[in-house]
């Protein structure tokens, strides 16, 4: 009968798993995505008939990104020391 390991946080047993969701730095790689899209259809696509809400959905969607990216950034950190582990 295999022994169960001995040497788990009794935090990560109790959590609920976590899922590609829980990553701070999920949400503002979603939005880069979406700012790239509309950099493109708002800049360098002629086709487009929605320029002004191309470029406006751009300086939002960069605002945001920035803004997680930064937040995402300094969790991970906070993370890491909590930890004890040090950056690569």
């Amino acid at each position: 009968m295999p022994e169960e390991p001995r040497d788990l946080d009794r935090e990560e047993e109790e959590g609920p798993a976590s899922t590609p969701f829980d990553n701070p730095l999920f949400l503002p790689v979603l939005l880069w995505v979406f700012a790239a899209w509309f950099l493109y259809d708002g800049w360098f696509n002629p086709e487009m008939e929605w320029l002004k809400f191309n470029r406006g959905g751009f300086a939002v969607s960069a605002l945001l990104a920035t803004y997680y990216t930064v937040r995402g950034v300094r969790e991970r950190r906070e993370d890491r020391e909590r930890r004890g582990q040090t950056p690569r």
